[in-house]
């Protein structure tokens, strides 16, 4: 177990909603450990990413980057239906990352079994309560939610009309993301 996953998995369990200094202190830790990892992250993907793929951290208003705010490009896979398209994704890091996974949203929202209308991405990776993990990588979760598009886990849906499509009208589903992948066509 690392130490920053300690520090933050131990910490996390005693702030309150109550203001006080030692929660406030509590918070700058772990929003420093989650900005030290995330500094480690953006190195090991400037050095080495899957092609086709970009991750950048976004730029606030005074052109600092947002190391907790990241915008992610993911190709589809070449051969499926989801080929030719680069699916834009916004990740939220939290304070208490990586104890926390990121909240993760196609923006604009995609059609898909498991994402939801918002735009938020329904994947076991992405949930503390299921395959999360401290050690997880963008790296590694961009490859999963690129693997997500053509491998929808219908045992879990997040939009019904796509899970129902999917399930019962495959060609239509087929047509709609193809239609979907023109639409996110790098220009």
């Amino acid at each position: 177990m690392s130490k920053e996953y300690y520090i933050a998995k131990k910490t996390s369990y005693a702030i309150t909603s109550q203001p006080s200094f030692p929660n406030l202190l509590l918070l700058s830790i772990m929003s420093a450990l989650a900005q030290a990892r995330l500094a480690e992250e953006r190195k090991q993907w400037r050095k080495d990413h899957p092609y086709g793929f970009w991750a950048r951290p976004q730029k606030a208003a005074d052109g600092t980057l947002n190391l907790m705010v990241w915008e992610v490009g993911i190709p589809g896979v070449a051969k499926t239906i989801w080929e030719g398209g680069i699916y834009k994704v916004i990740m939220t890091f939290p304070d208490d990352f990586p104890a926390k996974p990121p909240k993760c949203k196609f923006d604009p929202p995609l059609f898909h079994p498991n994402v939801y209308p918002s735009g938020t991405i329904c994947l076991s990776i992405l949930d503390e309560e299921k395959s999360w993990k401290p050690g997880i990588t963008i790296k590694q979760l961009v490859l999963g939610i690129q693997d997500l598009l053509d491998h929808a886990n219908i045992a879990d849906p997040a939009q019904v009309d796509a899970y129902q499509m999917f399930r019962n009208d495959r060609p239509a589903y087929e047509r709609r993301i193809k239609q979907q992948a023109q639409e996110r066509r790098p220009r």
